[in-house]
């Protein structure tokens, strides 16, 4: 634990020049990157949309983290697209298990994202097919909330149902607690204003890199 934790940087934003700023800033130093994704149908707010987006950068891993009521409305574009990784709400109003299956057709892994009040034995089925499981600790729609540390005991949910299934942890990560996200058993921990809302990205981005790699108290 700690050693195998991927810091991975977030981009959430509805103006195409920040997401396209970021995202050449981003892959300058990650290797893997999340786009968050809103259509106002699941959050108040929207983000830039996948129709946007000419195409993403053949040497960057980029996962989606699409929250929407209708990923109907989206599977389209992100097939077209291809990201690694495409993270639907298990809370979405419709059946998810569908959308995994056209996801792994192509080559797209898929991920189910569990608000708070989920828990996961409610959502086995998704588990199940899913690769990657993703617990949503922080403020839907916005960077820089306060992570919610109690859902770190879905953590061991998750694993005693699925054991080999990638976890991430999305909301509020930050230099004070990664490293306690780092040994926790995750595998990825996305983060937003940490990265984002500083001078230097770069520097943050490794300061939270070498933070999640310490052992101890020190």
């Amino acid at each position: 634990m700690g050693e195998d934790v991927s810091i991975v940087p977030t981009i959430l934003t509805s103006d195409p020049q920040i997401f396209a700023t970021q995202l050449d800033t981003y892959q300058k130093f990650a290797r893997r990157i999340q786009l968050d994704l809103m259509d106002g149908t699941f959050t108040a707010d929207k983000s830039i949309s996948e129709s946007a987006i000419s195409q993403l950068p053949p040497n960057l891993a980029v996962d989606f983290h699409l929250m929407s009521a209708r990923p109907s409305d989206h599977l389209a574009q992100i097939l077209r697209l291809k990201p690694t990784l495409c993270i639907l709400h298990a809370e979405a109003n419709e059946n998810l298990l569908p959308f995994f299956n056209e996801f792994k057709k192509v080559g797209i892994k898929c991920g189910v994202a569990l608000l708070p009040g989920t828990f996961p034995e409610l959502v086995k089925p998704y588990l199940d097919i899913a690769d990657h499981a993703l617990i949503f600790a922080g403020t839907l729609g916005k960077q820089g909330g306060q992570a919610d540390l109690l859902q770190m005991e879905k953590i061991k949910l998750i694993r005693k149902l699925k054991p080999s299934i990638e976890i991430g942890w999305d909301g509020g990560a930050n230099l004070s607690n990664v490293r306690a996200l780092a040994h926790a058993d995750l595998n990825v921990i996305n983060v937003g204003s940490a990265i984002s809302k500083t001078e230097n990205p770069a520097d943050a981005y490794t300061k939270l890199v070498e933070e999640s790699k310490k052992r101890g108290v020190l």
